[in-house]
């Protein structure tokens, strides 16, 4: 570019630097359209949700140098979680400064902003990309959809929705924003995960007929035979309202908040909704499994309307095999083929014509039995084993920047949710389903259609 003859060098100076200023300035989802991060550039990432496991994510991604968090958002300031497995300090000013400490050692201007609702953060900063939620079950759906149909890439904690309806209507949303989606169960990109599913698939125990998985949890509140009574105050700083979202009102109980909420069936689903989609994946991978045509949970210990029970076994029936769940220390009996090996608390049993695959729960190595079967298939299997490490939050921010997939897209995910999802269906009606999964309904139960798809408060419709 050349100045005119009726230009001076100064203006020339001028107009041509307040030029390259303003394309310096255009936001980059302008340049490369909704949803577009440049590889060479860090995605930057709001949390949604800063209790225990809110802030382990936010740990989980500090290594990743090419992602930053910038903005966070919680109802509750700041709360206790000592007398959970988390321990330490939950909450919106604890984990802000955690992060800006942080992200000091290399930046030292880094700023997180932070905000009591989750709505008003997403409308003001203009500048994420990708957003993180690990809200209670009953936000996830709402705020996973509304993230996605701003177009930000979104990781959600299992389980993915509250409700059948949900989950399908997630992946839905999904499909028609196209933006980089994966369920928080970091077992998905686990060695461990891939090794079973490939043991299952190479057929070294032969044809399966029977899978058992159970985990050791069970209910946070063991007194409570229903909803609490009475009515202590609210914790300062503490938006009650706001944690309750689209669920209709009611008083703050310590039962409820933090962590215990789980118990609720207005906001949980119980250890199944907690841990199946870490502890049957395997499973649905391996056999590619369907939605089951059969449900029948069984409760242990007093449940009703309000609360769930301190644990149950769920049998699954799938057109070709069978799954049972157990959870609250409920175990399977053990296999001939295991010889004198203890079962773990938490784990899977694969039982096929020729023996068994044991693996530990949430992604661990498969153990075969018995001990000639595995010695059979290592020698054959040795020389074509691979090098793996997966790391569930790097697979996703990869995915945010446009290279590959992720190991657990709502488009799987929904579908793993809704599996769990019918055992909470089953345990919440008291009865058996069957499920027509065409027309999301139990067929001959019409009690049970309040639970596939709940109502919301007004203004917390998910849409």
């Amino acid at each position: 570019m050349k100045p005119t003859n009726h230009t001076s060098r100064r203006d020339f100076i001028k107009t041509a630097a307040a030029t390259v200023a303003a394309f310096h300035f255009v936001p980059r989802h302008v340049l490369g359209g909704p949803r577009f991060v440049p590889p060479s550039e860090k995605v930057n990432i709001a949390i949604i949700g800063t209790g225990g496991q809110g802030r382990t994510n936010v740990r989980n991604l500090f290594p990743l140098d090419d992602a930053q968090i910038v903005a966070i958002a919680d109802p509750a300031e700041t709360f206790n979680l000592d007398k959970f497995y988390y321990k330490g300090l939950g909450g919106r000013l604890p984990v802000k400064a955690e992060i800006e400490k942080h992200y000091a050692e290399k930046t030292p201007n880094h700023r997180c902003a932070d905000y009591v609702d989750f709505r008003t953060m997403l409308e003001k900063e203009k500048a994420i990309d990708a957003v993180l939620i690990a809200t209670p079950d009953h936000l996830h759906a709402y705020a996973t959809v509304i993230a996605m149909r701003a177009g930000k890439h979104v990781y959600c904690e299992k389980p993915l929705t509250h409700n059948i309806w949900e989950a399908r209507h997630v992946a839905k949303v999904a499909a028609e924003t196209g933006v980089a989606t994966q369920l928080g169960s970091q077992g998905h990109s686990s060695l461990g995960t891939r090794e079973t599913i490939k043991a299952i698939q190479d057929n070294v125990i032969g044809a399966v007929r029977d899978i058992h998985v159970w985990v050791p949890a069970k209910r946070w509140n063991p007194t409570l035979t229903t909803r609490p009574t009475d009515t202590p105050p609210v914790p300062d700083g503490l938006n009650w309202d706001l944690w309750l979202g689209p669920r209709n009102e009611r008083p703050f109980h310590t039962a409820y908040f933090p962590v215990a909420w789980r118990d609720f069936w207005d906001f949980g689903t119980t250890a199944l909704g907690d841990f199946a989609c870490h502890d049957m994946n395997s499973a649905v991978r391996a056999f590619n499994l369907p939605l089951p045509t059969r449900v029948e949970a069984r409760a242990a210990g007093v449940t009703d309307s309000e609360i769930a029970p301190h644990g149950s076994i769920i049998y699954y029936t799938f057109p070709s095999v069978r799954m049972t769940w157990y959870d609250a220390g409920l175990m399977p009996p053990s296999h001939e083929a295991l010889g004198k090996f203890s079962l773990p608390k938490r784990a899977s049993l694969f039982i096929g014509e020729k023996g068994v695959i044991q693996c530990d729960g949430g992604g661990g190595y498969p153990r075969i039995f018995p001990e000639t079967l595995r010695a059979e298939y290592k020698k054959t299997t040795e020389a074509k084993k691979t090098k793996y490490s997966g790391d569930h939050h790097r697979n996703w921010i990869e995915a945010c920047k446009g290279s590959g997939s992720t190991v657990s897209p709502f488009s799987y995910s929904a579908h793993l949710t809704e599996i769990a999802l019918l055992g909470v269906l089953s345990l919440r009606a008291q009865k058996p389903i069957e499920w027509d999964a065409p027309a999301m309904k139990a067929t001959g139960l019409p009690e049970a259609d309040p639970f596939i798809k709940e109502t919301y408060r007004k203004g917390w419709e998910v849409i």
